[in-house]
């Protein structure tokens, strides 16, 4: 292996002088920016890297920077104070629920403000009129009564501008500065004219390019001081219906959908007792993502996968595309709903027995109270309000009959008030006082309803409606019914008989796609006793709750739901209060959806509004060059994302054998960590070689396209990209495993021998 590396580095060397496999000599790689439109501002260096070009300018950045630590002092001190005294009214003993909710929103109100060290203060307009105005993590209110805020929170209205503004558009104001601190220190700002004196097509170049060339951490950071004005628009956009955000590589779709969620949970407060959920596309994503929402303050938020949203159920095998595919259908929807309703009781003559006594409901008594109690009602919910009716009818008919018997008693019949005598030695104890029944031989309300009350908590009718209308468990319904081939032909006519065989074939364990079937039949079946929200936190209420109904959901990587996994969503939220981010064409998932509205079809119609990111932030123009005839294989039906900067690396590239595979990549990793001390790495190769590169490479990220998407790194190395391409939909993998880097990408190609190992 010492042989191929060296082979390797001198291959490299040859092709780009001065570098091994590949090797730098100059590792600090001063590079200008590729935003050809600057702005104009003051900081520790001038925007193309060098130094300040005159003793004034040196003098006016100083001055800046002084100004504004002045100003970042006096935020600290009044977040301090105000936490120090949030921190007392916490120390109180609530004694009612009042207090309770009150001390619940103190403690939000704490935990925002202590969370808000980093970037406490990272904004400044200067409107026309001689306003100034500061923008923070937090707002944060003066001293005085009536006055201006001291700070500006990020999402409230006024703060708006920072984003928006422009030359063209300068929205009352004079001038944008960016500031950049590290923990309690102003190291730099960069000002913006907005008086048409520059023509920036970024909002905070300077403050953008800082943040986008710092070392990747393996946890996505909040990015408030740099979003731009179309991630703001969309962030900001009302919440009455579908959103669906086309955004491709490095466009920020992720961060526009979070910094969505921290924008709407301040802007409507009531979506904040019902809670958000974010769905991601792995819990490796989750992972990644977990620190952005808390870091803005947010906690009403549930995260989750489309495979982790039944708390109780987990995934536990593996499936075929075709297997997902088939299941992933729209068609389960009124195919289980067709299947529930087939199980429900036909109406028929009830016989039930009573105290020795049998009574009979007529069948047309039966239907009318099946009806009602079915009508917009799941399985178990209307069980119940057909045992309640049922309760009601069998005292009613036993109140019948006794005035019947007393009536025949008035005509003569003394054999009759015989038994009339027992029964009321049944129904009455012998302390009681005089009511109807002792006057007349008539039940009075008051003697009718205790004795409906008797017959609800009667173990024999309890098993009777049991055993009529059964308790059915979702899981045992749904692995029946998908092993049932006769079942199958019968309510899921479209699917052709090798389908049916194929599904039926299935073992026992669930796969990802029989999760939203088991969504869907349990919310059929419905609850059999209504749960009693559990936890102190709502998130974790919301969690354990299948039924839960959430204010907002927000999805990422979107393009791979399935219409299956669409209509979990809208169980939980019927508002339809729906962010769903992603790119079509970045899609993997079995299904075969290749534009947006084909994806959601099924579940919104045509009532949903389409927003596009088209600025790509993240990845350099060196790599995006790449992607457009990947995108035309995968039959891309979109613009790519226009990228915006360079990093000045040139992708490379090294064939290698299939028995090199190992030691080469070994070597690779190496080489790029030693690049990118700090930073991070990460390594995307077909699904076959996965098991290998684990096993030689320890503490660095080894993924398929899959495993990788809506992940980013320093630097990529990408292992056998033909491989990747011939997987299903493998240029779409392709695509997405291209573009998960921020400064350099390598490949390593394998020559056209024998298969992987």
């Amino acid at each position: 292996m010492r042989e191929t590396n060296s082979m390797l580095a001198a291959e490299c060397a040859a092709a780009h002088p001065g570098r091994g496999l590949p090797r730098y000599k100059d590792l600090r790689m001063h590079r200008k920016s590729a935003l050809s439109n600057g702005t104009a501002g003051v900081d520790e260096v001038a925007p193309d890297g060098q130094p300040p070009t005159s003793i004034a300018e040196d003098a006016a950045r100083r001055s800046a920077v002084a100004e504004e630590q002045a100003f970042l002092d006096l935020a600290t001190a009044r977040r301090d104070r105000l936490a120090e005294h949030l921190q007392v009214e916490l120390l109180s003993e609530p004694l009612d629920a009042l207090e309770r909710a009150r001390q619940r929103m103190l403690r939000q109100q704490y935990d925002e403000l202590r969370r808000a060290e980093d970037g406490l203060v990272f904004g400044r307009l200067d409107g026309l009129d001689g306003t100034v105005r500061h923008v923070g993590r937090v707002g944060l209110r003066n001293d005085g009564e009536g006055t201006e805020p001291l700070l500006v929170d990020w999402r409230a209205p006024a703060a708006r501008p920072f984003y928006t503004a422009t030359a063209v558009d300068p929205q009352g104001q004079a001038r944008r500065r960016h500031i950049r601190t590290t923990g309690s220190a102003v190291v730099g700002v960069d000002d913006e004219p907005l008086d048409g004196s520059t023509t920036a097509e970024l909002v905070g170049e300077g403050a953008l390019l800082a943040a986008l060339d710092q070392r990747r951490t393996g946890r996505m950071s909040t990015a408030i001081s740099t979003l731009q004005r179309e991630q703001d628009d969309i962030i900001r956009a009302e919440a009455t219906g579908p959103l669906i955000v086309q955004g491709g590589p490095g466009t920020g779709k992720t961060v526009v959908a979070l910094h969505r969620v921290a924008y709407l949970l301040f802007t409507h407060r009531k979506m904040a007792d019902q809670a958000v959920l974010v769905l991601g596309p792995s819990p490796r994503f989750l992972q990644y993502i977990a620190q952005v929402l808390p870091a803005l303050g947010e906690t009403a938020v549930v995260s989750a996968t489309c495979d982790t949203l039944l708390a109780d159920v987990a995934v536990g095998r593996d499936e075929s595309r075709l297997l997902a595919e088939i299941k992933g259908r729209a068609l389960w929807q009124p195919t289980l709903e067709s299947y529930v309703a087939s199980l429900l009781p036909r109406p028929r003559e009830l016989k039930l027995r009573w105290e020795g006594e049998f009574y009979v409901i007529p069948a047309a008594t039966v239907a009318q109270a099946l009806a009602s109690a079915v009508q917009g009602r799941p399985y178990h919910r209307a069980r119940a309000a057909f045992a309640e009716q049922l309760h009601h009818l069998l005292a009613d008919v036993v109140a019948e009959q006794r005035e019947t018997l007393m009536a025949e008693m008035e005509e003569g019949f003394e054999d009759i008030l015989a038994r009339v005598d027992k029964g009321m030695e049944h129904d009455h104890s012998s302390t009681r006082t005089s009511t109807g029944s002792d006057i007349n031989g008539l039940l009075s309300e008051e003697e009718v309803e205790q004795l409906r009350c008797r017959i609800a908590e009667n173990a024999t009718i309890a098993r009777f409606i049991e055993a009529w209308w059964p308790t059915l468990d979702p899981e045992t319904l749904l692995r029946d019914f998908l092993t049932d081939r006769t079942l199958l032909a019968r309510f899921a006519p479209q699917l052709s008989p090798e389908e049916i065989t194929a599904v039926a074939a299935e073992p026992a364990p669930w796969a990802s796609s029989d999760i939203p079937l088991l969504d869907a039949l349990a919310d059929l079946l419905g609850e059999v006793d209504t749960p009693q929200p559990q936890g102190e936190f709502l998130a974790d209420r919301a969690r354990r709750q299948r039924g839960w109904v959430y204010g907002h959901v927000v999805i990422d990587e979107a393009q791979e739901l399935s219409e299956m996994q669409w209509q979990m969503v809208l169980r939980r939220c019927p508002s339809r209060s729906i962010t769903a981010v992603g790119d079509i064409d970045q899609a993997e998932a079995a299904h075969r959806h290749t534009t947006w509205a084909q994806a959601v079809r099924a579940a919104f119609g045509d009532r949903w509004t389409g927003a596009e990111l088209t600025i790509c932030y993240r990845t350099p123009r060196e790599v995006m060059d790449l992607t457009e005839p990947v995108l035309e294989k995968a039959g891309s039906h979109n613009t790519p994302p226009r990228a915006v900067r360079s990093s000045g690396i040139a992708p490379w590239e090294f064939t290698i054998t299939p028995a090199e595979l190992a030691g080469a990549t070994v070597e690779a990793v190496r080489q790029l960590q030693q690049r990118w001390h700090g930073g991070t790495v990460g390594v995307i190769a077909p699904a076959e070689c996965i098991a290998t590169l684990q096993a030689v490479l320890i503490d660095v990220p080894v993924l398929t396209a899959t495993q990788s998407k809506g992940l980013e790194w320093d630097a990529t190395l990408l292992i056998d990209p033909q491989g990747i391409a011939a997987e299903p939909r493998g240029w779409n993998g392709l695509y997405v495993a291209l573009t998960r880097c921020t400064q350099e990408l390598g490949q390593l190609t394998l020559t056209q021998q024998s298969a992987h190992p």
